[in-house]
């Protein structure tokens, strides 16, 4: 079976065509700057990376483009678009109504705009790139996977914020929890890693990157994750501040006469590492210039090392112990240092990263010692093949 995935921006559309049958991907590519004259594709097959600029005024125009690329004679991977059996969709937030993936039909649409609110930028994205690709590819069978859903088995104690209850009652204000989709793939990953079932494991899993979040996984179900009602909470992140006193957004409010929008905008785009640094809102250079005697820059790395240790040791609580760390991301599968600064603070509870093993970057591999009383992994995560997945058991 051979099936699209589809991640849809606002202007912006990620692809991957796999074949299941071997789990191989066949092509995979971005199309950028949707709606705009400077519309290009950067298509990847074969090793080979063909970028095209073709003007894109809509999600459906450039979906249209990215098939003629798959069955392209220069570099086809298919012969028609029959061969083409399902399409999945990464879609954020599903509310409380979805709590697992799920065959995208006209309700799975409407729960999709219900939940706008708590996810403005993703949501309607998801919404145009369905729709889109009802027009180019009418009746292929479609396969929402959301970010949310994994996170739906946190127990009530654990999502329901400490405010007024009327606040979750009306609006639907609690704990959501993204990076679902790769959270998932990275615990069952490890299992596999270690030939045990996963019913049995204890893990906690660390999604580093642009945006980043922790989750504690027993028994293969999320129990607790980090991120909260929006993707701001938990760690702090590149350019999202993570947890911070309510009452900073407030004062700052009125000390700097600013609306509610514009002190969103700060915690969303220039707080973080790149807040503390005064740097760019990139972990590689923030973390060589920390290397390199740049005060600013440390104390922004210690500040995050901090953070996720944080949440390590509290998942350790919540779970009564842990079997195995993960890093995965972009961050947690490529920065060595950080990897071994988190593991460092975890020393009381038996974590001991093997400097040598640790000593690696997009790779899967056992990092700790073998005396450790946690065991410590890097698994890349797939996203797309976690959604190719449940979009195959789904239309099977």
């Amino acid at each position: 079976m051979k099936i699209l995935v589809l991640n849809c921006g606002s202007s912006s559309l990620k692809y991957q065509l796999i074949d299941m049958e071997k789990e191989a991907v066949l092509a995979s590519g971005k199309y950028e700057r949707i709606g705009e004259d400077e519309a290009f594709i950067t298509h990847k097959v074969n090793g080979q990376k063909i970028e095209i600029v073709h003007p894109a005024q809509t999600h459906e125009e450039a979906i249209d483009f990215t098939l003629k690329q798959l069955t392209n004679p220069e570099y086809k991977v298919i012969d028609n678009l029959d061969e083409i059996e399902a399409i999945g969709h990464r879609l954020v937030h599903g509310g409380e109504k979805i709590a697992k993936s799920v065959v995208i039909d006209d309700s799975v649409v409407e729960v999709l705009k219900e939940c706008t609110d708590l996810a403005p930028l993703h949501n309607p994205a998801g919404i145009i790139g369905i729709e889109a690709c009802k027009k180019v590819m009418p009746n292929k069978p479609m396969v929402g996977v959301f970010d949310t859903a994994f996170h739906q088995t946190i127990p009530e104690e654990r999502y329901i914020y400490p405010i007024p209850y009327e606040y979750y009652e009306k609006y639907k204000v609690r704990k959501y929890g993204f990076h679902g989709t790769s959270h998932m793939y990275v615990s069952q990953r490890l299992a596999q890693l270690e030939n045990k079932p996963i019913e049995d494991l204890k893990i906690v899993t660390c999604h580093l990157g642009q945006g980043s979040s922790v989750c504690a996984i027993q028994g293969g179900k999320s129990v607790d994750t980090s991120m909260g009602l929006t993707p701001l909470a938990g760690v702090p992140m590149v350019t999202r501040s993570g947890d911070i006193d309510p009452s900073v957004v407030t004062f700052i409010m009125k000390k700097e006469n600013k609306t509610a929008e514009e002190v969103e905008n700060i915690l969303n785009k220039k707080s973080g590492v790149q807040g503390i640094s005064g740097l760019a809102p990139d972990f590689r250079v923030i973390e060589n210039e920390s290397m390199n005697g740049n005060k600013r820059a440390l104390l922004a790395m210690k500040n995050f090392k901090y953070s996720v240790a944080s949440y390590i040791a509290k998942y350790a609580a919540c779970m009564n112990g842990i079997d195995a760390i993960v890093f995965t991301g972009g961050v947690g599968e490529n920065q060595i240092n950080i990897r071994k600064g988190i593991c460092e603070q975890l020393t009381f509870m038996g974590v001991e990263i093997d400097t040598e093993r640790n000593n690696v970057r997009s790779e899967e591999k056992l990092v700790s010692k073998d005396s450790s009383k946690v065991k410590v992994y890097v698994i890349p995560t797939n996203e797309e093949l976690m959604i190719a997945k449940e979009t195959e058991r789904l239309v099977k």
